[in-house]
């Protein structure tokens, strides 16, 4: 769960590693069964943080009292 937005910055950064190793499998795998077989842990692991990513900014953010 993310809970800050230094968590949020690098959960970004995962997803965004994660998506440029899945458009080289991409790339690189010619067989469909095998690229489906070796991308559905980072697509399930991409869908994991998008979902963080959507819950923390869906939550207003919390300000420290005034006083």
């Amino acid at each position: 769960m993310i809970s800050n937005d230094t968590e949020l910055a690098a959960t970004l950064e995962r997803i965004r590693r994660l998506q440029d190793q899945l458009a080289l499998l991409r790339k690189v795998e010619s067989n469909p069964v095998n690229y489906r077989l070796s991308s559905s842990g980072f697509i399930s692991e991409v869908d994991r943080m998008q979902l963080e990513v959507h819950e923390y900014l869906s939550a207003p953010a919390e300000t420290a009292p005034v006083g």
